[in-house]
């Protein structure tokens, strides 16, 4: 069994898709132990907006529980553009399970994100210059990747320069700025480094020790046999897309109101008067979209409080309506569902795209949650489907 521990949903569930492609039963854990019939076990640690030193303890908890489980190894996925608690974590794993040196390759450079000469870019911009410059929870103001990481505690911070050997009491980065190079960082894998980073990193190092094995056949998962909710708590323009084509089809169309922005309560008889509109509209469509949908927010409080507001809508229809697939963007938004609805342990069962999985609840193939990140696009043949 191979382990990996994740500071959130999203990421837990882009690399036991990443598991998948490459034969092996993938499953995520957000508590209690594992089944011990996956192949593949993702620990969710839902740390990234935890204080770093919660973070840490939680990093270093899921390290021992997949080592007490039997991993082989175990890889700790990071955000690809780095936010949340990346050293503090790392850090922590490091300690665990002893380690003194970590390679950090965070950067997916098949989906436009590379880091060059210590900046990182998002399709040819520098990533301060990109909708990331916004994000509410952790801005990125900067192109430096050195600054966009908070400095260890116990180990030298290095960013590569060429060279492939990680030193002793080191947490190197790698700079990579095409697929080929993570492939030679693979090359140059070594067991006594903590191997730390993105899903690219991750697919070649499985790619490398699997040596062609068949992917795990794609499930059959049809999404028109029963009702569909989505579930958007961000702002991004992925969502923007998807309610613009919605609506050009007449596909219901829920947001939260708009005083909520300015601090307005919002009480459980609103919450039930909208509850309410969401499952009628489910009497006349299949599919319903419940988004946010007011102008981004750079207060962190208000946005985890509008988050919130949107699931406790999420919540009520979940429990008034047999909803048969749910979709859910955003890792907080996910991470907070999952947390509501009490499901301690989800089966990867297929990936669509990058970073977007759809996984079976607590092993039930009666409901299924398919949920992206916010910052990555939906499948073009859903939007059209809208």
């Amino acid at each position: 069994m191979i382990g990996v521990v994740a500071d959130d949903l999203t990421g837990a569930a882009e690399l036991g898709a990443v598991g998948l492609r490459h034969g092996l039963r993938a499953e995520i854990v957000r508590s209690g132990k594992p089944s011990g019939t996956a192949d593949l076990v993702c620990v969710d640690t839902d740390s990234r907006a935890c204080p770093a030193p919660e973070a840490a303890r939680r990093a270093a908890a899921a390290a021992k529980l997949l080592r007490l489980a039997g991993a082989r190894w175990i890889y700790k996925k990071v955000d690809s553009v780095l936010r949340g608690n990346v050293t503090a974590e790392v850090e922590a794993v490091m300690q665990q399970l002893h380690f003194n040196r970590a390679l950090l390759l965070p950067a997916n450079p098949s989906l436009g994100r590379v880091i060059r000469d210590g900046e990182y870019f998002v399709h040819g911009q520098p990533i301060h210059r990109t909708e990331f410059a916004h994000d509410p929870e952790h801005p990125r103001r900067s192109a430096q990747v050195l600054r966009l990481l908070a400095a260890p505690e116990h180990f030298l911070l290095r960013l590569a320069n060429g060279e492939r050997v990680v030193p002793a009491d080191t947490l190197l980065i790698g700079q990579t700025d095409s697929s080929a190079n993570v492939q030679e960082w693979v090359d140059a894998w070594d067991a006594n480094v903590l191997s730390v980073g993105g899903s690219e990193y991750f697919g070649a190092l499985l790619a490398a020790e699997r040596n062609g094995s068949p992917p795990v056949p794609a499930e059959e998962i049809q999404f028109d046999a029963g009702k569909q909710l989505f579930i958007c708590g961000t702002a991004s323009k992925t969502v923007q897309q998807l309610v613009k084509s919605a609506k050009a089809m007449a596909t219901p169309v829920f947001s939260l109101p708009q005083e909520l922005m300015w601090g307005a309560e919002f009480s459980r008889g609103a919450q039930e008067v909208i509850s309410q509109r969401v499952v009628q509209a489910f009497a006349d469509s299949p599919r319903v979209l419940l988004c946010v949908g007011l102008p981004p927010v750079h207060d962190v409080a208000v946005a985890r409080r509008l988050s919130g507001h949107l699931l406790d809508i999420a919540e009520i229809v979940l429990r008034s309506v047999a909803v048969k697939n749910i979709f859910a963007e955003g890792g907080a938004t996910s991470a907070e569902l999952v947390r509501r609805m009490q499901w301690p342990r989800l089966a990867v069962r297929r990936e669509w795209a990058p970073g977007v999985a759809t996984l079976a609840v607590a092993g039930d193939d009666s409901l299924w949650l398919t949920i992206k990140p916010g910052s990555y696009s939906w499948p073009e043949q859903w939007t059209r489907a809208l």
